[in-house]
């Protein structure tokens, strides 16, 4: 890869990492729901679901999920129903006194972590994404596996520095919220995006 493609992807790794999806939502959910410190616990994870994408693509099994039209209806559904599952339990949170110290939350980080891959891991249309994305910057005559690390680190530093971002927005300003009522109507509000996010992988076509 020459630095002038490598300058490309790092310019679109800011787009892809910058536009609205599920990761930006669970970042700034965590962000909500745990402050910023412990909120930021699920940055890694995300970036693991990037990875796990990455690998799934560069071992094959990608082009299988894109080829096979029952094993990409199987990995979809299992997405839509964990974006639902975590909508749901968001809707369900109840309001906090933000006065009393709730950085340790009452999630692990261990599940925070895990909860934040499966939501990028689990996820088809990473997959094809990725698919269609990355073979365009990679140059067939050298190695792949360096070309393939490359990308993996530069959209590491991408997400890891617009999730940051995204769990601090969070964390910073809407925690300001502090009424029982506009509680609510944040987890309700997140809660209904993630719903949202996955009826929108529900009617995801390839």
């Amino acid at each position: 890869m020459t630095l002038t493609t490598w300058l490309a992807f790092f310019a679109a790794s800011w787009a892809i990492s910058v536009s609205p999806g599920a990761g930006a939502l669970a970042a700034m959910t965590s962000g909500l729901n745990h402050g910023l410190r412990r909120g930021l616990i699920t940055v890694p994870g995300l970036i693991l679901g990037i990875w796990t994408q990455l690998l799934i693509v560069g071992v094959g099994l990608g082009a299988l999920v894109a080829a096979s039209p029952t094993a990409f209806e199987v990995v979809r559904w299992s997405g839509v129903a964990y974006l639902v599952y975590l909508g749901i339990q968001q809707w369900r949170m109840p309001p906090r006194d933000w006065a009393t110290p709730t950085e340790t939350g009452h999630a692990s980080a261990r599940s925070l972590i895990i909860r934040a891959w499966a939501l990028n891991a689990v996820n088809p249309k990473g997959t094809v994404f990725f698919l269609a994305v990355v073979p365009q910057f990679l140059d067939l005559q050298q190695p792949l596996l360096p070309q393939y690390l490359l990308i993996g680190l530069t959209l590491s530093f991408t997400d890891l520095v617009v999730m940051a971002g995204y769990t601090a927005l969070a964390a910073r300003v809407l925690r300001a919220l502090k009424s029982p009522e506009q509680q609510r109507l944040l987890n309700h509000g997140f809660g209904a995006l993630f719903v949202c996010a996955g009826l929108l992988l529900a009617l995801f076509q390839r």
